[in-house]
C-alpha cells in the first residue's frame, strides 16, 4: 500500500482454528505451526497445589493415614492417592505446567492415569523437552 492507496472501512481476516473440549471447557486449537501464548491451566494448577499440601499434611503427621485425610477432605482414597502422585514429578515438569508451557495433551486426566517414576522418562512420557 502507498499512502495514496485509501484504507477500506472493513478487514477481514481468516484464521483457521478449531475448537475443541479440554478439562471440561472449550478451547481454541490453531493449526500446528501458528505461534500463541501459553495460557496455564487452572485445574492442572489447583491438582497440583492439592497435591502439594495434601503431602504437607501428612508429612505433619496431621493425619495418620491417607483415608483419614480422604474422610476429612470428603474424597475417595483412591483418588487422592492419585492425585497424590503429582508430588513424584520432575520439578521443571510442574514448573513447565504452573507456567502454561505444558502441551495441550497434558490434562488433569492425563496426568491422573500412571506414569513413569524416572524423571527423564516423565519428560518423554509427557512430551516436554528435558
Amino acid at each position: 500500500m502507498t499512502r495514496a492507496t485509501p484504507i477500506p472501512d472493513t478487514v477481514t481476516v481468516r484464521v483457521p482454528f478449531r475448537v475443541v473440549k479440554r478439562g471440561g471447557r472449550k478451547e481454541i486449537r490453531l493449526p500446528d505451526g501458528a505461534t500463541h501464548s501459553r495460557r496455564t491451566d487452572s485445574t492442572l494448577v489447583k491438582a497440583l497445589a492439592r497435591a502439594f499440601r495434601w503431602k504437607r499434611m501428612m508429612e505433619s503427621g496431621e493425619f495418620a493415614t491417607i483415608s483419614e485425610l480422604a474422610e476429612r477432605e470428603g474424597i475417595a482414597p483412591s483418588y487422592m492417592t492419585r492425585v497424590l502422585r503429582l508430588t513424584l514429578l520432575a520439578p521443571d515438569i510442574v514448573e513447565a505446567m504452573l507456567d502454561g508451557r505444558q502441551g495441550p495433551e497434558v490434562t488433569v486426566a492425563r496426568v491422573l492415569e500412571p506414569f513413569p517414576s524416572r524423571w527423564q522418562d516423565q519428560f518423554t512420557s509427557f512430551r516436554l523437552a528435558a
